[in-house]
């Protein structure tokens, strides 16, 4: 059987500010990113069952990046909580704002290893995270590829 790869994409609305950083992005600002999600595997060979032909369904890949990325990331705010933003993590989220802390600081670069651990953890045992693409503006993206890693 042959081998196929996937990809299925994700939008979600995520702040951030990069403490000590020396640009702009320094300040709290917030992107539209855009999550390509690929995985590899081989499709269902077994007629009777009802997901025969398939990789992976595509619900079942959404239900897995929405659970631990889209629904967690989305619209909130993420700050490195070994960091004084500490502090207006914590006057932000007294507030009712959703505010995560992560132990990175919070580029795509380092979101993009973050979420390819979470994704790959939640995947049956027969389909392989492939690849992400994180983009966060029209222009500007990361990537992460599980041969180079």
């Amino acid at each position: 059987m042959s081998t196929i790869r996937i990809t299925k994409q994700f939008n979600f609305e995520t702040g951030h500010a990069l403490y000590g950083y020396d640009g702009k992005c320094r300040n709290v600002h917030g992107h539209s990113y855009k999550l390509d999600v690929t995985v590899i595997g081989s499709p269902i060979s077994d007629s009777s069952n009802v997901k025969y032909g398939m990789v992976i369904d595509f619900s079942d890949l959404k239900k897995i990046v929405k659970e631990e990325i889209v629904d967690v990331f989305d619209h909130a705010t993420v700050f490195n909580k070994n960091t004084p933003h500490v502090e207006l993590a914590k006057e932000l989220a007294d507030r009712g704002h959703h505010v995560i802390l992560v132990d990175y600081q919070p580029t795509s670069e380092m979101m993009i290893i973050d979420f390819a651990s979470k994704i790959k953890k939640r995947l049956p045992k027969s389909i392989n995270l492939f690849s992400l693409k994180l983009q966060e503006t029209e222009t500007s993206f990361a990537q992460w590829f599980a041969s180079d890693n």
